[in-house]
């Protein structure tokens, strides 16, 4: 019987191993033949045995698994490796797995907080270019505002967002500043939809640097009338009758106003959540307007959003929203009595008396807390321009206009000239909120102070009532106006839509128009048989006439 190889401790060498010639080839134990083993390497068979268990769930075991970790340790070698060895052993498991899934690529599905972080990430990241250009000593100025701050007044009046939210929007308002040529910018508010909402900044440009957009959004409202001028002139070629043209002409159209001035004053830039992309809303027109005050539909927070309404409103829901923004702005935007004056040059320049544009006065000095807070609300003023019920600040004239395009045709008909309309007039700028119209006996607008224990450190909070959601703070020489609502104005009344027009009368019946009834077949032959009658009576006249001439 062959001897069992020895140890360098003389002992016999033990495990699963199987038994080894001296020239190192294994032999196979006889199925009868015991193995004396000593406590410790029972032991170490036992633990070496439980490594190898594999498991239930990814058919791996702890002995293979360590081996790799070892292995790609000793391969890579990386520094402090104990601190990296949880992450190594993750991602060699990872390795390891396989999907049941039959797919070719590896799809990660990411929920909507991920996707929403890893977007608002690019906000707290400041490339090197910037950090050395703030570390100089020359300090430019940016019209962001000091978010924080004026928030900080809102959140003592418990008005405006959270703020983790508030930092999110302000650093949003840095990366409008920072891409866009602006003057001007303001965290306007927020507006609420029913699958998202509305971020809202209002921004003017700086002069001349918007002048290169309204020529290009002209030329894309030009391009589809010249086309519809071809096709209209190429049907007139191939018609050869001539058709009646009616004598009905359509209301004029009433132009919307130009850019710096009324209702398009101002610029807004809007995004559903902080770190998404600012989008710019379009100009609005006094149609829009017109039928937004009309209507009353929940915004969805998607701008292609088609709005479906009676009466038909002519645009999409970033229209609508634009429509909102400006009324919501006309009737709240409010400011303290004397902050802003009217410029004396420009006013004796402006003859119609219609002012459209203030500056901040250098006197101002501040009204108390308390006078702010008056019930009275003289010591407030509107800023924003009155939309009158025409759509417009500044009332334009549609007679002029139907003037214009009579002349420009060629009928020599007289026409009867159009009565001459009264001119819509509103209040002007900078009246006091005092000449607001109530509410059914509400008043349209509340003030109170933010503490009545601490009232000497508290602030005025003037909320509107016609516009809820609308609020606005005034303390010292500060103060701001912001708007955190659904964009839908107070009624005291439940809201029903407008009905259709009545149904259009039918034509008066008459002799002219009344269809007679068809004859029955005995009046038929009776008709018949009477002309018949007629005929050979008609016959016989002539013969005789015949007969008499020639007997002359």
């Amino acid at each position: 019987m062959m001897e069992e190889p020895q140890n360098n401790e003389g002992t016999p060498k033990t495990g699963n191993s199987k038994p080894q010639t001296p020239t190192g080839t294994a032999v196979a134990t006889p199925p009868n033949m015991a193995v004396n083993l000593t406590p410790t390497e029972e032991a170490l068979v036992n633990a070496k045995a439980y490594l190898l268990k594999a498991s239930n769930k990814s058919n791996l075991n702890l002995y293979d698994h360590l081996s790799r970790i070892l292995t790609k340790v000793l391969d890579e070698r990386p520094e402090n490796v104990v601190d990296l060895f949880e992450d190594i052993s993750k991602n060699v498991k990872k390795s390891k797995f396989t999907s049941t899934s039959d797919t070719i690529l590896d799809k990660v599905d990411k929920t909507a907080e991920v996707e929403l972080g890893e977007t608002q990430k690019i906000l707290f990241e400041r490339d090197q270019e910037e950090a050395e250009h703030d570390g100089g000593e020359d300090e430019v100025e940016t019209p962001l505002p000091n978010l924080p701050e004026l928030m900080y007044h809102f959140e003592q009046a418990g008005v405006g967002v959270s703020r983790e939210e508030m930092m999110r929007i302000y650093l949003a308002l840095k990366q409008l500043v920072d891409n866009y040529p602006l003057q001007s910018c303001r965290f306007w508010g927020k507006l609420f939809g029913t699958e998202k909402n509305y971020i809202v900044a209002e921004v003017e440009y700086r002069e001349g640097e918007e002048e290169e957009e309204e020529e290009e959004e002209e030329h894309e409202t030009e391009e589809p009338d010249t086309e519809k001028d071809d096709e209209e002139g190429e049907g007139e070629e191939q018609e050869e009758d001539i058709l009646p043209k009616p004598d009905f002409k359509p209301p004029p159209v009433i132009p919307r106003e130009e850019n710096r001035t009324g209702t398009n004053k101002k610029t807004f830039f809007v995004c559903n959540e902080p770190g998404q992309p600012w989008v710019k809303l379009p100009a609005i027109t006094p149609l829009q307007i017109s039928v937004a005050r009309q209507i009353k539909k929940f915004f969805t927070g998607r701008l292609d959003q088609q709005i479906i309404s009676y009466p038909p409103f002519n645009g999409t829901e970033a229209n609508y929203l634009r429509a909102q923004i400006s009324r919501v702005s006309a009737g709240t935007q409010i400011s303290p009595l004397g902050f802003y004056q009217f410029d004396e040059e420009e006013e004796e320049e402006e003859e119609d008396g219609n002012r459209d544009s203030f500056i901040e006065s250098p006197d101002f000095e501040g009204i108390p807390v308390k006078d702010l807070v008056d019930p009275s609300m003289a010591n407030w003023v509107h800023h924003v321009q009155h939309i009158l019920p025409q759509g417009r600040c500044s009332w334009f004239n549609p007679v002029q206009q139907q003037e214009e395009d009579f002349e420009d045709e060629e009928d020599e008909e007289e026409r009867e000239e159009p009565d001459e309309p009264e001119p819509e007039v509103g209040p002007p700028l900078l009246t006091p909120l005092s000449e607001d119209v109530e509410i059914e006996n509400i008043p349209p607008w509340s003030a109170r102070l933010t503490s009545s224990l601490v009232p000497q450190y508290a602030i005025a909070v003037i909320q509107s009532n016609l516009w809820p959601g609308a609020y606005a703070f005034g303390t010292d020489k500060k103060f701001e106006n912001v708007y955190i609502g659904w964009g839908h104005k107070y009624s005291p009344d439940n809201y029903s839509p407008p009905p259709p027009p009545p149904v259009q009368e039918e034509f008066p019946s008459g002799p002219e128009i009344t269809e007679a009834e068809d004859p029955t077949p005995e009046e038929e032959a009776a008709l018949r048989a009477a002309q018949q009658e007629a005929m050979e009576a008609a016959e016989e006249m002539e013969d005789e006439e015949e007969e008499d001439g020639e007997d002359d």
